[in-house]
């Protein structure tokens, strides 16, 4: 199997508001951005877009080094709460679940590959970390300038 690296970040401007995504794919020393925006969202959905369709860029099954910098999406597989929800039909012990739909696609993605989890700092030394900010605010800056 190909080792990949995938680099992830979401931003949103008000929280709900315009959100952009970005996810920087590594594989044999070749690089790969995939990005978008959505108009009305929060942050937390824009960090597992960003990973959803990171993984959704993969052609084939592969080893997956994952690093993000939201302890949401990072903390929801290394300390198991996605197992829980599911078992419990999504329901957390504050309620129901937020994202379900974002989850489960997640959830069926990340069984499609070995993936490996990684917490990084954010906005600190990680070089592709901070790259993914930019170009995930970039997506931002360019709805906004669509509308006017």
């Amino acid at each position: 199997m190909k080792n990949v690296i995938l680099y992830t970040d979401g931003a949103c401007s008000g929280n709900p508001g315009i959100g952009g995504y970005a996810g920087i794919l590594i594989y044999n020393g070749k690089e790969r951005v995939v990005s978008g925006f959505e108009k009305e969202t929060t942050n937390n959905r824009m960090e597992l877009l960003a990973v959803i369709q990171g993984l959704k860029a993969l052609k084939e099954k592969c080893i997956v080094d994952i690093y993000s910098d939201s302890a949401y999406v990072v903390n929801a597989f290394l300390q198991k709460w996605v197992d829980n929800w599911q078992n419990n039909g999504f329901k957390s012990s504050k309620g129901k679940v937020l994202n379900i739909e974002l989850w489960q696609q997640l959830i069926e993605l990340v069984n499609i590959h070995e993936v490996n989890w990684h917490k990084v700092k954010g906005h600190a030394d990680n070089e592709f970390n901070n790259r993914c900010d930019y170009i995930a605010r970039q997506e931002i800056e360019k709805y906004k300038k669509s509308l006017t």
